[in-house]
This record gives C-alpha cells, structure tokens and sequence, in this order.
C-alpha cells in the first residue's frame, strides 16, 4: 500500500501526463458536451465521500485569510498528496466569497504544438462531486472577442491543471458555473490581450479568477528554496515585465536539474494582466512549499508549490522566511508530546480515508529540530510496525508524519494497517540523541539504543526493545546479528558499534474490549 502512495511520484508532483500532438485544426465541442474527469484515483481521490472530506480536511487546516476584496488566486495543480494543502491556502482567501462564476485558466502539459488559448465550450466538467456546469454567458463573449481564443475540447481532454482545480470550487461555490480555459503562450503580449479581453467580459460580474500553476522543476530543494521566493515575489509585484525577466534570468543561470520556474507561467501572465484590469492594486504571498517538504521525495528533485491571492488592497506581502532549525533539546514538554502524537495518528488517518496527508507546520520551534525518530505502532500489546531513520536531516513535526505513515503500510514483517485497524492501535514516538561510537563494554541494554554495523551489513534496536523482551547485553547483540541477517555470535568480533538514547513517549494503551 505504501508502495502505492509513492507510486507515480513524477506524475504526482509535478504531472506527466500522455501527450497529443496539436493539429491546429478548431474543432468546437456541442454545448452538451461534458468533458468526464481523467485524473480522478490519481491526482486526488476517486470517491465523492473521499474527495469532499480531503478538500474540507485541507481547508480546515489552511493558513487563516488575510486578504480582502480577492479578484484572483494562484494555486498549484501537483498531486493533492504533494499540493493539496497549499492550493487550499489560497482558496481560504475567498472563502465566504459568493461567485456566480469562476474562470480557470490551465497550462498546457498534453498537446506539443499549441499555442493559442483554448476555451472549453461544452456543458460542464464533471468530477466525483458532480458536472460543473460552463457559464456560457461567458464563454460566448470571450470567443467572439478575443482574437488569440479558440475552442477545441481535444487541448483539455488529458490536461489536468484545471481538473484539480475544479474540486475545491465545488466544494467552496456549488452553485458557481466554471470556465475552463487552457492558456498555451506565455508571450506578455498575447497575457496583455488576453488579459484585457477577458477582464472587459468579467466587469460587473461576480467572478473570480484562478490560474493554475506549480513552480519550479526539478532542482534540488536548496535551489528551490532560493529560485521559489524570487518568482513568487515576482508575481506578487504583478509586474509582467518584471517576472519575465525575473524568470529569463534564472534560467540562464543553468542551475543544475531547472527545466522551468512555472509550468504555468502562461496561466499566471494572463492572470495578473487580467486582475490588474479588474482592479487589482496589490498581491501577497500565501504559503509555500517544495515536494521534499512533504516527506514523501528527496532533497535532489523536487517540484514547488506557492499560493499568491491578487485584492484590491495596495501593496505587495511577500513570503515569509521559512522558519530556521530549532537549538538541539531533549526536553519536550506534554503538550509538544500530544501534538507530534496526534500528528501521526492523523497522518495515518489521513492517507487511509482520503490518500491525502496533513501538511507538518505550526508546531513552534522546539518541534522544528532536525532529528531523527522512530514510530512505533503497537496493537493489543503487540507490535503492528517499527520504522524510523537514523538521519537528522528533517523537522521533527514533517519525519513524525512520514515515519508513522511507513510504520503503517510499508513495515515488511506486517500487513498495511487497515483503517479498522486504527482504533486499536497506540502510537509511540522515539526521538533519538546524536549517535556516538562506543565500545562493547560500555553498552547498556535498557539505556542505550544500539547500532551494530560488520562490513556492509548492519542493524538498530532502540533502546526499550531489551526491555521489553528482557534481554541482556550478549542477548540483545545476538539478536542484532540475526537482524542484520548475519550469525548470532557475529558482534564478538570486527563489529562496530553505536550508541544512542532517545526521548520515548505513547498514546495511553487501548483497553481491551
């Protein structure tokens, strides 16, 4: 099951889907036309159950909203498991807004060749929600007034930055009709028509305006880090200009792995050329992440992720400086305990009823140490699963997460957990020290959690297991052995060994029914 949640992770992160070959011919959709959901089981959940609680989990926990008189948002459209929760920070900021319509203007992932602006002129969208019904009444002037806009349904059949999208109208205005459009040139010229064109259709109405787009691609996350903010404070100045040029210099700077600074580079012109239309005087910076954020990738490819909300208010807000690692403590006060326990119950909860996982932030900065941590899972007084890592190279609050989900579905000695499963089982955390080498002689069992490394082979006990089995030092070594897959006796000689303690702390034991 886990392998399952890893799966595809490209295609999650930063969405790869097949691609079609643009003719240039138009070919306009009948008006009963609904183009059926393609991304559905992938990109977010399949079941309408399933999807509407993943959206209304990622709204509750959104950043609060801060903007007033929203005309426009930026979100990303990556897997809901990576972009979910930072797509809904920016969909907080019109939240209790009353739209009549929403305009989503995509990127163009699937048809090498097009470069136009693609209008969907059927009836609806539909998604596990429901259709979401085409405001014609939009559509109709659009097309007949832009000279860069066509229809042609076969530009929006595989893509999926719109798609993603369309959920969190649903849930947010039911009763809004959408339009869906695939914006294909990231030419300022083509935005500054477009833009224009479109704001001039809008006028009087209530409409809001979302452009769909992910950020960098493929860096490492230290890159991203520094080539992110940079774009988003770009954006925010809702300055074309600015971010073009902003964007033509970052990538002639050849940063190792860059393919892009926004897939949706094109969405985002047209958006802010039309929100300055609309009358947009400021924009500020939501929130942001990268995948390797999520626990879920590494440090050496990542996809951002931002949310940047275009008001009437003057002014740009920039984004916040990422938050710095904590001094190194083992002191954890119950509070910070029952915080990182029951982010690790709903990091399990989570992915089994939606597929989706709780963003790790708003902890306080004793929780933002990089540490290393076990998760152990324990049902009836057995152990259900046991993973955690040795490197200290993540906050405590994103390892706790990612580890409880492991010891979950991906521990090998067990089946996944079933959510039945969950009510049953008590979730204990082991943060551990720094590892120090040490030799056989000052090893003790109960104190000291053990690593034993021979050769290429090694294993870890952490401190409580000999405890719990009763073991003693030569015991617990001979146990070590057989983990590491090697001979009992193989710690008595040419081993190496390290030693380490942890802070251990658990959920009340479940009572028996």
């Amino acid at each position: 099951m886990f392998k399952k949640l890893l799966y595809a992770l490209l295609v999650l992160a930063a969405g790869i889907p097949p691609l079609a070959v643009f003719s240039g011919e138009e070919k306009s959709p009948a008006e009963d036309t609904i183009r059926p959901a393609v991304v559905a089981g992938r990109f977010y959940p399949k079941s309408a159950e399933d999807l509407r609680l993943a959206v209304q989990n990622f709204l509750r926990d959104a950043l609060p909203r801060t903007a007033r008189k929203p005309l426009a948002l930026v979100v990303p459209h990556a897997g809901y498991i990576f972009s979910g929760q930072i797509a809904a920070d920016g969909f907080k900021q019109v939240e209790g807004e009353s739209y009549d319509t929403v305009v989503i203007l995509g990127t163009n992932h699937t048809t090498p060749g097009f470069d136009k602006i693609s209008v969907h002129n059927g009836r609806g969208f539909e998604t596990p929600l429901g259709t979401a019904e085409i405001d014609h009444s939009v559509v109709g002037p659009l097309l007949a007034s832009c000279k860069d806009c066509l229809s042609d349904e076969r530009v929006h059949k595989d893509e999926h930055s719109i798609e993603v999208q369309v959920p969190f109208v649903q849930v947010l205005f039911p009763k809004a009709r959408i339009v869906p459009i695939i914006v294909g040139s990231a030419d300022p010229a083509v935005a500054a028509r477009f833009g224009e064109g479109l704001a001039a259709v809008l006028k009087n109405r209530r409409a809001l305006v979302v452009a769909s787009s992910d950020l960098s691609h493929y860096p490492t996350a230290s890159q991203a880090e520094i080539v992110d903010p940079k774009v988003l404070a770009a954006l925010a100045s809702l300055d074309v200009a600015r971010l073009k040029a902003v964007i033509e210099t970052l990538m002639k700077r050849r940063i190792p792995n860059l393919a892009t600074c926004a897939c949706g580079e094109a969405p985002i012109l047209a958006s802010m050329e039309a929100a300055r239309r609309l009358g947009a005087r400021g924009a500020r910076v939501i929130s942001y992440l990268h995948s390797a954020d999520t626990g879920l990738t590494g440090p050496e490819r990542v996809v951002g992720y931002g949310s940047v909300v275009m008001t009437t208010e003057e002014g740009m807000i920039p984004l916040k400086e990422r938050a710095s690692e904590a001094p190194y403590s083992d002191s954890f006060d119950s509070a910070e305990r029952k915080t990182l326990l029951a982010f690790a119950r709903e990091s399990i909860r989570r992915y089994l009823t939606t597929g989706t996982i709780p963003m790790a932030r708003g902890f306080g900065e004793n929780l933002e140490q990089h540490r290393a941590v076990f998760v152990t899972l324990k049902r009836h007084g057995d152990l259900r699963g046991c993973i955690g890592t040795t490197t200290a190279d993540i906050p405590l609050g994103r390892v706790v997460g990612i580890m409880a989900l492991k010891a979950a579905l991906a521990d090998p000695r067990f089946p996944p957990l079933d959510f039945k499963e969950l009510p049953d089982t008590e979730i204990e955390i082991s943060i551990l020290t720094r590892p120090k080498e040490t030799s056989l002689a000052d090893i003790v069992p109960g104190r000291d959690g053990v690593v034993l490394t021979k050769g290429s082979k090694s294993a870890l006990f952490l401190p409580q297991v000999a405890i719990e089995q009763k073991w003693d030092r030569d015991m617990m070594l001979d146990q070590l052995c057989l983990k590491a897959g090697m001979e009992k006796s193989c710690w008595r000689e040419g081993a190496r060994f390290s030693t380490f303690q942890a802070v251990i702390f658990g959920e009340e034991p479940k009572r028996s029914q």
